[in-house]
């Protein structure tokens, strides 16, 4: 395409990239109408919106759709095509790679083959460039949800480096998902070996060695105080108080059940306003008292490392005390993952828009436990799967930064490839 400063472009590409158009470099067709009435032929598998996500298709949940022969010729879908999704998170897109043996497509997805070798790798790429800085938004219609049409998909501008620096470009951010990907299966599968061990340690199905013998019930109630907590809404709290104030969003959103006060940027109150408020300290368990499903009630945070920080319990929340020769420091962050705590409450759990856990819900609650030596065992070891999976987590954290970094030196040409 000529005249490239009369083109709407996402940033300044090298002057040797010519700029071109998607619909100059694909053809692009939409997938079949899905009508139960309409459609006749024989069953067929096919994609839709939810399968294409962010380079990979999951074929794990296909419906069937019936397809005429001329159906089968013009949506079957062959190995290398560029699937974009048309409405929602437009522009989501993956190359299908023959996950199965024969399936097409249905119209909430715009199909792509290069008409003259333009890269699908890259392509794929610019497309997630395009849609998470938000020029892709551009070329979209709004209803009640977002769609990419194309007579507007095809007008959208690409850049044209030669063929060798487009399959460079399109490998170098294949190397860096590869990254990611790799780094995304090790921490699902720690995950679940994570959640193994909870349900064999928190069980007593499985016992650490040098442990033997029958748990004892106890009931919580007989071996807690509560704690006396705050009300005041988010607007209430400020940035700069002397008292740091643990709201309930805080505990739904935190990334680890072990809460160091000294350590996190916590909106505050002032002394007047925490005034008769309990202080919190090491070991004390944090719940909140509203979920809007089941797998948030008995949400909870186990306060740590503790020395001069003021931390009071807020809005929402349910501050738990414990004796510390029936709940040790660190296990009692795992008591929500205990099956016989965890059914107790969601049998108790009442509301309407949420579910609603109060101070009676866990005084009631009877449990058994293991002494305190194997609390501190389990403790440990689950604690440095913990750790392990965070370590993971932050590595992922840096790969995905990497390869967004990468995506915008490398599809603009600000970094060029030999």
């Amino acid at each position: 395409m000529s005249g490239a400063d009369t083109v709407l472009l996402p940033a300044k590409f090298p002057t040797d990239w010519p700029i071109s158009t998607v619909g100059a470099q694909f053809h692009i067709i939409l997938g079949k109408m899905l009508d139960a009435e309409k459609n006749v032929g024989t069953y067929k598998p096919y994609l839709g919106n939810r399968s294409v996500q962010w380079g990979h298709i999951d074929v794990s949940d296909l419906d069937m759709i019936k397809l005429t022969d001329g159906d089968i010729r013009k949506y079957r879908l062959q190995n290398g095509d560029l699937l974009v999704c048309e409405g929602g998170d437009i522009g989501r897109a993956a190359i299908w790679q023959n996950q199965i043996d024969e399936c097409y497509f249905q119209k909430a997805l715009h199909r792509l083959r290069p008409r003259s070798g333009y890269s699908s790798v890259l392509m794929r790429y610019l497309l997630e460039y395009y849609a998470k800085s938000g020029f892709l938004v551009n070329f979209a219609t709004q209803t009640s949800i977002a769609h990419l049409p194309k007579d507007k998909f095809v007008t959208v501008p690409l850049p044209n480096p030669p063929l060798h620096e487009q399959q460079a470009i399109a490998a170098a951010l294949s190397d860096a998902d590869g990254v990611v990907a790799g780094l995304e299966r090790v921490i699902a599968k720690k995950r679940l070996i994570k959640q193994g061990a909870m349900q064999d340690l928190l069980t007593a199905r499985r016992r650490l060695p040098g442990f033997s013998g029958e748990w004892e019930v106890k009931r919580l109630g007989d071996h807690v105080r509560f704690l006396k907590n705050g009300t005041h809404s988010r607007a209430q709290l400020s940035d700069n108080g002397p008292v740091k104030n643990l709201h309930y969003g805080d505990i739904h959103g935190a990334s680890s059940i072990l809460l160091a006060p000294a350590t996190l940027s916590m909106p505050t109150l002032d002394l007047n306003s925490a005034g008769r408020l309990d202080r919190l300290t090491t070991g004390d368990l944090i719940f909140v008292d509203a979920s809007e499903d089941l797998v948030g009630v008995g949400t909870s945070v186990e306060i740590t490392d503790v020395t001069e920080t003021e931390v009071v319990s807020g809005l929402h929340t349910i501050a738990a005390r414990f004796d510390k020769s029936i709940l040790v420091d660190g296990f009692k962050a795992f008591l929500q993952f205990m099956p016989d705590f965890r059914t107790h409450l969601c049998q108790l759990a009442a509301g309407t828009k949420v579910l609603a856990t109060n101070r009676s819900h866990i005084a009631s609650a009877e449990i058994a436990l293991p002494q305190p030596r194997e609390q501190q065992a389990i403790a440990a070891v689950l604690s440095d799967m913990d750790a392990e999976i965070q370590i993971l987590e932050s590595r992922l954290t840096k790969a995905r930064a990497i390869k967004e970094g990468m995506m915008q030196n490398l599809l603009t040409g600000r970094v060029r490839l030999v």
